[in-house]
């Protein structure tokens, strides 16, 4: 692993004012069918003069939450795609609960996305760049480890290698987990979001941003299209998110991802393991890494323009350098 140097340039400068509650004019929204036939909802932006890039959001993410990123790609002339994971977002629920981002088996996610990679990979153009945020950058290193196409450059941002579960201890959290879906309650959620709370609200907004203005943006989306609203996880979830970090963790899993990295995290999150993020990208071949302080919370593409701009400025960086 090396340090992330400082961007050569100054920080990226805010353009004209983006409109992050309407999609960006000349995409296309569409339903990308996975091998076994469920339906991914897949938006594409940008016409790809510098290259093609995949985005992907996080748990509890939907497409609409990161449009103001795609849009900043496909500016800089990116052929930007992304897509929300089978049972979120736009692409259906496994769970009669719409509300419970429920999963069985992370396995599902990573065959979802080597099937949905190799696709767009297929339809060519280059370089190819993927950038990932928290749950998706954990799928997408375990994908690479697990021998998907490898593209010419990736970025997690904030990457889930280690959930946070104080006040729990890890070890208790793991048993819990385990004995609640052996006790029938897979599928039911594993804590409950009160969303008429304010006081909820403030608290959930602070672990994830501290700007109100964008936290606001996805309520915003929430309550304009209730089919792309998603509450907690499930227990089935949460055993699986525990399962699949550790053995991500296991010895020469890494190892085998040679694809440039760039990871940037925050020692603020509160929600994935920033000890952990640096344990396990200092095993990475070909990683650079960079940490913010207390000025970032967990999502830093949606962060206050002083952190989100110095982080698109940094991948941007990176990925000339990498994939020019």
């Amino acid at each position: 692993m090396q340090p992330m140097d400082s961007p050569a340039s100054p920080l990226v400068a805010p353009g004209p004012i983006f409109d992050r509650r309407a999609w960006p004019m000349g995409g296309r929204l569409d339903y990308w069918p996975a091998p076994d036939g469920w339906p991914l909802r897949r938006y594409t932006l940008g016409a790809g003069t510098r290259g093609r890039m995949l985005v992907l959001g996080g748990r509890g993410d939907m497409i609409e939450k990161y449009l103001e990123v795609v849009h900043h790609w496909a500016e800089r002339g990116w052929a930007v795609t992304s897509f929300d994971w089978r049972g979120q977002g736009g692409s259906g629920r496994l769970t009669d609960d719409p509300l419970t981002g429920h999963i069985a088996d992370f396995g599902q996610w990573i065959a979802d996305l080597k099937a949905f990679a190799a696709d767009w990979r297929g339809e060519g153009g280059s370089p190819a760049a993927i950038v990932a945020h928290s749950m998706g950058g954990h799928l997408l290193l375990r994908a690479l480890a697990e021998g998907m196409i490898p593209p010419d450059a990736a970025v997690t941002v904030a990457p889930m290698l280690g959930l946070r579960t104080a006040p729990l201890p890890h070890g208790f959290a793991v048993a819990l987990a385990a004995l609640m879906c052996r006790l029938g309650f897979a599928d039911r959620q594993a804590w409950t979001q009160n969303e008429g709370s304010e006081r909820q609200r403030a608290l959930r907004q602070k672990r994830l941003t501290h700007d109100p203005d964008r936290y606001a943006d996805e309520l915003w989306w929430r309550d304009h299209s209730r089919d792309v609203a998603l509450g907690p996880p499930s227990w089935a979830w949460v055993a699986q998110a525990l399962a699949s970090t550790s053995a991500l963790e296991a010895e020469g899993t890494l190892e085998r991802i040679i694809t440039p990295l760039l990871v940037l995290a925050t020692r603020a999150d509160q929600l994935v393991s920033t000890a952990a993020i640096e344990r396990m990208v200092g095993r990475l071949p070909d990683a650079q890494l960079h940490i913010y302080g207390r000025e970032a919370a967990h999502e830093l593409l949606r962060e206050l323009d002083p952190v989100r701009l110095d982080a698109l400025k940094r991948i941007d960086h990176f990925l000339d350098q990498v994939a020019p």
